[in-house]
């Protein structure tokens, strides 16, 4: 299922890359005309919304919104956890103790909530959306991060480093780092689904980006005509799904190739 997955993910990427060529229609594009068509209207395969804006349009470039948001997101929510980890598990001391307690603070803080106050502040732009959920996302990867660096910090190799003369910048970057990566490999496979769920939850709440199609938006507008137009919801609620089953399933195949015991079962 990782394998399938991971094909289906590419294959979103691609049509989240090239929406512009995939996608029928512009996704803004209004045809009075055809507001509220059905499934399989000519000219519009998955039908219509309120404003006769092609379903099948805003579902190619609601790819790219999720697409874009989350990864972007992630990046910078790993940046900053490798930044905090490493820093506190290598140093300790002082530095250790200011920079889990900021962690700490964050971490007992609902992820979601603080998002939402983000986003309240500073407007609904594409920036601020992306920035919300990434300050949002790193406590976790911190901490796992500053737990691998304090167990890798006592290995011989470290050692090793250390004897042969290798400052401490050195030593974090190039032994300690690479082998701190595997299990965060793990989690940024599950956090880029959950950015799209917040995304796409920021959205439900009419906090999403104003200015791009948004899965979330789609599924929020299609709600109150969920009897006399379900597929309005259908669609977007089924791409949802699929896009967070993927990766879920993705995440799950990074989890056992790394996973040491399951490896010696096998």
């Amino acid at each position: 299922m990782a394998f399938i997955s991971l094909w289906v993910v590419l294959l979103l990427l691609l049509v989240a890359i090239f929406a512009p060529l995939v996608a029928p229609y512009p996704p803004d594009a209004t045809d009075y005309g055809q507001q509220l068509a059905p499934i399989g209207t000519p000219g519009h395969l998955l039908g219509t919304d309120t404003l006769g804006r092609d379903i099948l349009s805003r579902l190619v470039f609601g790819f790219r919104t999720a697409f874009l948001v989350a990864f972007v997101a992630e990046v910078i929510s790993v940046a900053v956890a490798l930044s905090v980890g490493v820093v506190a598990g290598y140093r300790g001391g002082r530095a250790d103790g200011v920079l889990m307690a900021a962690t700490d603070v964050m971490y007992a803080f609902p992820t979601y909530l603080f998002a939402v106050l983000l986003v309240t502040v500073f407007g609904r732009s594409f920036w601020s959306v992306m920035a919300a959920i990434a300050i949002a996302g790193w406590v976790t990867q911190a901490r796992l991060v500053r737990a691998q660096v304090m167990t890798l910090k006592k290995r011989d190799f470290v050692e090793a480093a250390q004897g042969m003369g290798a400052k401490g910048p050195t030593i974090a970057t190039r032994y300690i780092l690479p082998n701190a990566l595997g299990p965060l490999l793990v989690t940024t496979s599950f956090a880029v689904p959950a950015a799209i769920t917040t995304e796409a939850g920021l959205s439900l709440l009419g906090l999403g980006i104003a200015d791009m199609p948004s899965w979330g938006a789609m599924i929020n507008e299609g709600v109150r005509f969920a009897t006399s137009s379900p597929h309005m919801i259908i669609s977007p609620a089924i791409a949802f799904a699929v896009t967070l089953l993927a990766f879920t399933w993705i995440g799950d195949g990074v989890r056992d190739a790394f996973d040491i015991t399951s490896e010696a079962r096998a």
